[in-house]
């Protein structure tokens, strides 16, 4: 299975959310998109349920020399979630990524001032939250996600997303209540290789959803 692009991922995603919804089993839904690459994923389901979206900014922590590579993740002012696998992979303690983290936090804090506009962050009490993203290697970002907005005590917390390897999602059952993937192969390299567009989003096309359907606009 491929993807045309991410708002098309969305639309399948949509109707599968709107099968569940229609069984009266999820109640006063809030979609939270992880940006930026979950938001435009996270726009259609919202959009097809008539629901709320809005944003968790969650950032990945890289290693030293290699930022692209992902050995965890923050999201709020939580500690980091670290990949411990990976940790251990790489020679590595947390104690050793003391810069990197600070620098995810600014980036984190820049996201959210950009994105929010003086908003306060979602709160996950007395809601549905389903968390979405484009798709899934490791997981760890939507690990710390799931982590942070368990202790809002939502009433139900479901992570969707398009693309997701088969071992990634069963170790994050033990994070949501539900989680929803239209495809598991058996692993994922890289979340791109599954989309015929998987462009760089934008702080602008994520600030576009937000206006559109977020209730403050």
């Amino acid at each position: 299975m491929r993807f045309q692009s991410r708002a098309h991922a969305g639309q399948e995603l949509a109707v599968r959310m709107l099968e569940w919804a229609s069984s009266g089993d999820l109640a006063n839904v809030t979609v939270l998109a992880l940006p930026r690459g979950g938001v435009p994923v996270g726009a259609e389901i919202a959009r097809a349920m008539q629901v709320p979206l809005d944003v968790l900014v969650v950032r990945r922590i890289g290693v030293p020399g290699s930022p692209e590579v992902g050995i965890g993740a923050i999201a709020g002012d939580d500690p980091p979630v670290f990949d411990r696998t990976g940790l251990r992979a790489l020679d590595l303690s947390e104690d050793k990524l003391g810069s990197e983290v600070a620098r995810a936090r600014v980036e984190l804090h820049r996201r959210e001032r950009v994105y929010r506009g003086g908003r306060p962050a979602p709160k996950a009490g007395g809601h549905s939250i389903v968390v979405v993203d484009d798709g899934l290697v490791t997981g760890i970002t939507a690990r710390a996600a799931l982590r942070h907005l368990r202790r809002g005590d939502p009433l139900r917390l479901i992570l969707a997303v398009p693309v997701c390897g088969h071992r990634t999602a069963a170790a994050l059952r033990d994070e949501a209540d539900d989680v929803v993937s239209l495809y598991q192969p058996p692993q994922v390299r890289s979340v791109g290789e599954w989309y015929d567009d998987f462009h760089r989003v934008t702080d602008q096309e994520v600030l576009d959803a937000l206006k559109e359907l977020h209730p403050a606009g």
